[in-house]
């Protein structure tokens, strides 16, 4: 009988910092809560973000390092919390953004990562768009050449919403589709990261729109949603846990995901991509531990039922 694991076809990740959002800004218990991750042998890759003290870094990159994992580098956590653009009109605003992303590259290689995810900054209205999207061009070509210079992580710019929380120009994956296909003519360490939680927000559906971007490499997360209610804690691209009441993404929509990347050839044993859960406690009560547990669980059940 053929092998169907699960590990045969993607490497299996977890985003450290949604997972454990006190460590968000690159402070708090960071080795502790990755430890966590690490000693857990469900996950075979794990995405890390800002990691502000060098000590902690260097203690990060060692655990890392024993630990056999894919280590993919979010550059969010320190491009968010200083709310930078790297499509932004200013010259001296998008060189300030342009250096954060590229200190982050820097840490994704301090910490022995071998990916890294990227993306656009604020959607400037229908009417700029197409000079946003020169800009954005531009700025993730500076982005790749300086990758290429220091070693041979690779980036993914992963899509968000346009309209609804995060407001990025990236966007709809047929922009996301234009600006790779741009960025992939001048550059081999490019891709493209499809988040099944958010094609509720983009009111997309994935087997309409990753076959846009499924010949540009490409890795995935999965989480959840909730936008149908402006006044419930969560509304937004928040990534709550799976099952919330209200959500758009639970057990059937991840299987749904797993056989769609599966028909597409995506989820290939010879070049397994990662894919990721992004999920966190949000609500009273909930703990990353419970969270974590509910996100295996759906996992294993969204496979077996593929």
């Amino acid at each position: 009988m053929e092998n169907f694991s699960i590990y045969r076809f993607l490497k299996l990740g977890i985003v450290h910092f949604k997972a454990f959002p006190e460590i968000v800004f690159g402070t708090g218990p960071i080795v502790e809560t990755l430890r966590t991750i690490v000693e857990d042998d469900f996950w075979t890759a794990v995405e890390v973000g800002w990691v502000k003290d060098i000590k902690v870094r260097n203690e990060v990159r060692e655990l890392l390092a024993t630990s056999h994992m894919e280590v993919c580098y979010a550059c969010q956590p320190r491009m968010f919390s200083n709310k930078l653009n790297i499509n932004h009109f200013d010259a001296g605003e998008r060189a300030k953004a342009l250096g954060m992303m590229k200190n982050g590259i820097d840490e994704a290689y301090d910490i022995g990562a071998s990916v890294a995810r990227v993306f656009s900054g604020k959607h400037p209205g229908e009417e700029k768009k197409e000079e946003a999207k020169k800009i954005l061009i531009d700025s993730l070509m500076e982005v790749c050449e300086f990758t290429k210079s220091q070693g041979d992580i690779r980036l993914y710019m992963k899509v968000f919403d346009f309209d609804i929380d995060k407001c990025f120009l990236i966007g709809t994956f047929e922009d996301a589709a234009e600006v790779a296909a741009a960025v992939c003519k001048e550059y081999d360490n490019f891709g493209v990261l499809a988040d099944l939680s958010h094609f509720p927000l983009l009111r997309e559906k994935p087997e309409d729109s990753i076959p846009l971007v499924k010949d540009f490499p490409m890795h995935f997360h999965i989480g959840n949603c909730l936008f149908k209610d402006r006044r419930h804690p969560t509304y937004g691209d928040r990534q709550p846990r799976f099952g919330i009441p209200g959500g758009e993404i639970d057990t059937p929509e991840v299987r749904d995901y797993f056989r769609l990347l599966l028909d597409l050839g995506l989820l290939n044993p010879e070049d397994r991509p990662v894919l990721s859960a992004e999920v966190r406690p949000l609500l009273a009560g909930e703990s990353s531990e419970v969270v974590i547990a509910n996100t295996k669980r759906v996992i294993k059940e969204a496979w077996a039922l593929v």
